[in-house]
Order: structure tokens, then C-alpha cells, then sequence
């Protein structure tokens, strides 16, 4: 499911980087990721993620934020170069 740099949260690596190009998720899912601040054009770096399915930690706006697993893999990121 990898469209050239596209891919989702849960496959970055740790200190990387990227744009949130697309949210795959319903209303409640895409409202409660924006009062998180994350959004489609919004600049993102993944921070650390649990091994086995854990919780994802990214920094947006200079905020770090956990995410479950299930969350990181619907949110499609442009990698940065």
C-alpha cells in the first residue's frame, strides 16, 4: 500500500518526518485526530513506537502525542527526502 513516499504512520521509522496527506477514517475518527491537531498539510516526526502494536508517539506543532496503532495506520504521510 505504498504509493512512492506515501505511507502510513505506523510504518515510519523514528526520526522521521513527513507531511499528513490523508486521514482514512470516519467522522469520529478524523474529528478526534483534529483536536489533536492532526490534519491533512500538517507537518509531523515520528518519535518512538512500542514493539508489538503499541502506542505511537509523534510530534506535531512541537507537541508530542501517543496514538494507538490503529489510529497510526490510517493516517498516510508524505515522507520527507
Amino acid at each position: 500500500m505504498n504509493h512512492g513516499n506515501h505511507i502510513p504512520l505506523s510504518h515510519m521509522r523514528p526520526g522521521q518526518s513527513g507531511l499528513v496527506v490523508e486521514i482514512k477514517g470516519g467522522f469520529g475518527l478524523i474529528s478526534r485526530l483534529n483536536a489533536l491537531g492532526i490534519l491533512p498539510g500538517k507537518r509531523v516526526v515520528k518519535i518512538s513506537s512500542m514493539i508489538a502494536r503499541g502506542p505511537v508517539t509523534i510530534e506535531v506543532d512541537r507537541v508530542q502525542i501517543a496514538i494507538g496503532f490503529g489510529m497510526a495506520k490510517r493516517i498516510i504521510i508524505e515522507i520527507d527526502q
